[in-house]
């Protein structure tokens, strides 16, 4: 028996075998009305989209009517072999004099998203280092897009990210006063002499030695803005390289609240209560002996990328009718100015290149091909899903036990992370990091993020393989037994096989070889 999730927060004793059945007969009439969103206005409320129907109806009705196996025994959930390959961060853990003399205090301000923002302080540390500055906090600056006003101490551990990098820089939370009057404000309001403004994207060591290091020692501070991705990936240090890594992978870790609830829907997914628990408001007593005493379950991470920016900036047709189309176009106008290089081009020649992000329907179609069964535990990753839990729906069919951060805490646990975006990924990126499998539907930050640090930790992470899938779709005629002899092939080296990376590449997606040595 399971516990079938009702619009109410009821839950109904039905049997697996029944809810496929359901959803095969009643999925193409009363999709709207099976699952409507917890808490939400129903589709119909909304004007920029109509209910999407599913675009692959022959694919999702064999994949309901797939065999349930001890889905846990398949090859999926093996660990990743050993790969012969290390952390290295040697060189920047043994302890070295700093200069006594600080060139002075560098303020760089980070724009984009959570993990945007984490590569840009990683940059940050490293060109610190390379002009021997003592670094100010990070400055995060408010997203446009999630409207998030969440400071660098509401999401990181400011004292462990200073304790573990104390060797390597001076790091100070607050200017001292003499510099109080550097603030963002103070540089919005007209040019500074102490502020960067053109530096280049991905600048040399060079660059920064002879632009930025004569400001510091004529002022005694200079602040970057814009910052992020002005550090090249190429052509520095051995040690820097390893030290941006180091930052990202030891230094920056979240806040004690993000960590604890993390912790508990990690728990949760584990070993999930029983029919008659209700959800505890207490996530760090959770743990009880008859929990000890049963086997944990094994987990998946999906990261979800298929917020309305996403959609709009892809140029792709979703389903959802002239209107989205309208709504979509206006948004790339409003927010781009219509340049989207995309938009040039058909959605079928957009498809038949792999250039549309995957949606819910298509990502649990090839979860299902590559043989996840209706018994796996699945965690959603994601901040707003555009076309709401009506598209969502589609996927919580395919996959019944699907989690996210609203089913698995209660009201009360969410509270310090309710509406701030960067707090709610920051809870999705702890999670996934301690999944046994992290899928994303489509390239991203977070994808690009995560991708590496479990790259850095051998975490078994599948790649869709976006040129294979969007011509597959694109086939109204394929069987799904096609479908999945596809996708069995065009996956079997994307499971996360370490790659090295290559000229211009980003050292967050594949550390190795600059942070990693072959054992």
């Amino acid at each position: 028996m399971m516990r079938f999730r009702y619009q109410s927060h009821c839950y109904l004793p039905l049997r697996r075998e029944a809810i496929a059945g359901i959803f095969v007969l009643l999925f193409p009439v009363f999709l709207p009305c099976l699952f409507t969103p917890f808490g939400h206005a129903s589709p119909s409320t909304f004007s920029e989209w109509n209910v999407p129907k599913p675009r692959h109806l022959p694919l999702l009705r064999s994949a309901l009517q797939r065999e349930s196996s001890n889905g846990e025994q398949s090859d999926l959930w093996t660990p990743l072999a050993d790969q012969g390959w290390r952390p290295c961060l040697a060189s920047v853990n043994a302890p070295s004099a700093l200069p006594q003399k600080s060139e002075g205090y560098l303020q760089v301000f980070l724009d984009g998203g959570l993990n945007q923002q984490r590569m840009g302080i990683c940059d940050a540390v490293a060109v610190a280092k390379i002009l021997n500055a003592t670094l100010v906090i990070p400055h995060l600056e408010v997203n446009p897009v999630w409207q998030d006003s969440s400071s660098f101490m509401d999401i990181f551990d400011a004292d462990h990210f200073i304790n573990v990098l104390k060797d390597d820089i001076s790091i100070v939370k607050e200017l001292p006063d003499e510099f109080s009057w550097s603030t963002r404000e103070y540089y919005a309001t007209a040019i500074r002499a102490t502020r960067i403004k053109r530096a280049p994207v991905h600048a040399s060591a060079n660059w920064y030695l002879e632009n930025v290091l004569p400001v510091l020692r004529s002022n005694g501070i200079a602040a970057i803005s814009p910052f992020s991705h002005r550090l090249s990936f190429d052509n520095l240090p051995s040690e820097i390289q390893q030290l941006r890594c180091k930052v990202n992978f030891k230094a920056l870790v979240f806040v004690p609240h993000i960590r604890a609830l993390g912790d508990a829907l990690v728990h949760r997914l584990r070993y999930p209560p029983g029919e008659s628990e209700a959800l505890s408001a207490n996530y760090l007593g959770e743990t009880t002996d008859q929990n000890d005493k049963q086997r944990p379950l094994k987990f998946v991470v999906l990261h979800l990328r298929f917020d309305k920016d996403m959609a709009a900036h892809s140029a792709c047709d979703f389903g959802g009718g002239k209107a989205e189309k309208l709504a979509l176009a206006k948004y790339r106008q409003t927010i781009w100015g219509g340049r989207v290089l995309n938009s040039q081009f058909t959605d079928e020649e957009l498809r038949s290149q792999g250039r549309c992000p995957l949606t819910p329907e298509e990502i649990g179609l090839l979860l299902a091909a590559l043989g996840f069964d209706n018994s796996t535990r699945l965690y959603l990753a994601s901040h707003k899903v555009y076309g709401g839990e009506s598209r969502i729906s589609t996927l919580r069919g395919l996959f019944p036990l699907m989690e996210d951060k609203k089913s698995l805490a209660s009201s009360e646990e969410r509270v310090h992370i309710k509406g701030k975006a960067s707090l709610l990924a920051a809870v999705d990126y702890y999670v996934a990091m301690h999944s046994d499998i992290f899928v994303s539907a489509s390239p991203g930050n977070m994808h690009n993020a995560l991708v590496g640090h479990r790259s850095f930790e051998n975490r078994k992470t599948i790649r869709p393989n976006m040129a294979l899938l969007g011509p597959l779709f694109l086939n109204k005629n394929i069987t799904w037994l096609e479908f999945r002899q596809a996708v069995a092939e065009g996956h079997q080296n994307r499971q996360g096989q370490l790659r090295l990376r290559k000229p211009k590449q980003s050292l967050y997606t594949y550390p190795a070889p600059d942070c990693m040595c072959q054992a």
